[in-house]
């Protein structure tokens, strides 16, 4: 399958069958979880060693760690589609063609060699690629970047290795990104991804607990998104129909009022009126004001969600 994405980019889902136009590209290999600064970095070294040849990337879907680990608590920073998701940051970055490959047992099974010469020389077409120094591929990952060399070579295919784009000695990484969202740094991950790291998803009924305290709330399940420090932030909030709120949200189980098992997002937009179910919106975290607590009862927790927003508010004047 193959279909358009926005004005700049092509989405190409079936590595077996893609269309000559899209054929002779240098192309950036990698999962591209984040879209991260490193990411760029690697993007603009392929560009930069190719400027001559449309700029790709290769990626793949679902993730080999949720492949291989589905058991794994879910940990992406980007989803494939929607406005803020992986695709539309690529766009962002000048990125014409994306190569996603459905990473499936198949897949799984091609060996290194088949994985060079099956996909990138004969069914991709690629003529230059580019690549981290850490980039393993093929079957329990028996192929990296020395063989890659090797077989690029006799192929005619380019090859730039990229080393790592560090910001005060330490690589930019989707790891790195993660462990700050989870430690409860959403501002310095938002450093490291070049924007705030959002969710986006379909607001869905909830127990409207929010409203019966006076901050009627719309909730989205985290779903493959990462779970960041449970508590309350400090947000922004985009609308399907392009307008822009700031707010506040918790992300948690509610131990006040639910004491449930299920972690969720639950936000309040500031100066809001309207119904929001069933649309998709997306969620920036700003700042952590607190980490999620429970209160001796509803009024206690009312009185806290007043301080919240106040303070949200405040900080959000010096980051919208």
């Amino acid at each position: 399958m193959n279909r358009p994405k926005g004005q700049g980019v092509c989405l190409h889902t079936d590595w077996r069958s893609i269309p000559s136009e899209a054929l002779g590209c240098a192309a950036a290999l990698g999962n591209f979880d984040g879209v991260h600064l490193g990411h760029a970095h690697l993007i603009h070294a392929v560009h930069t060693a190719r400027p001559d040849l449309p700029r790709a990337v290769v990626t793949f879907d679902p993730h080999p760690r949720e492949f291989f680990r589905p058991q794994d608590p879910p940990f992406r920073l980007t989803l494939p589609d929607g406005p803020d998701g992986q695709g539309a940051a690529l766009e962002a970055l000048g990125i014409q063609h994306i190569f996603r490959i459905q990473f499936d047992e198949a897949f799984a099974r091609l060996s290194a060699e088949e994985f060079v010469y099956d996909v990138l020389h004969k069914a991709l077409g690629l003529r230059h690629i580019g690549c981290g120094q850490d980039f393993a591929f093929g079957h329990r990952r028996g192929g990296g970047v020395s063989f890659l060399a090797e077989r690029t070579e006799s192929l005619g295919i380019g090859l730039t290795r990229v080393s790592p784009c560090c910001d005060e000695s330490v690589p930019y990484s989707s790891t790195r990104i993660r462990r700050l969202l989870q430690d409860g740094y959403p501002e310095k991950a938002a450093k490291e991804l070049g924007r705030p790291w959002c969710l986006r998803g379909k607001v869905q009924q909830g127990h409207q607990y929010g409203r019966k305290l006076g901050f009627p709330t719309a909730n989205i399940s985290l779903g493959r998104y990462l779970e960041p420090a449970r508590g309350v932030y400090a947000v922004s909030v985009h609308l399907s129909n392009g307008e822009k709120y700031a707010g506040v949200a918790n992300i948690g189980v509610r131990p006040t009022v639910d004491d449930g098992q299920e972690s969720r997002l639950e936000v309040h937009l500031f100066h809001f009126t309207g119904d929001l179910y069933g649309q998709e919106i997306s969620v920036s975290l700003h700042r952590l004001l607190r980490p999620e607590q429970r209160f001796s009862g509803l009024e206690a927790l009312k009185v806290q969600i007043v301080k919240d927003a106040a303070m949200a508010q405040e900080i959000l004047k010096t980051v919208l």
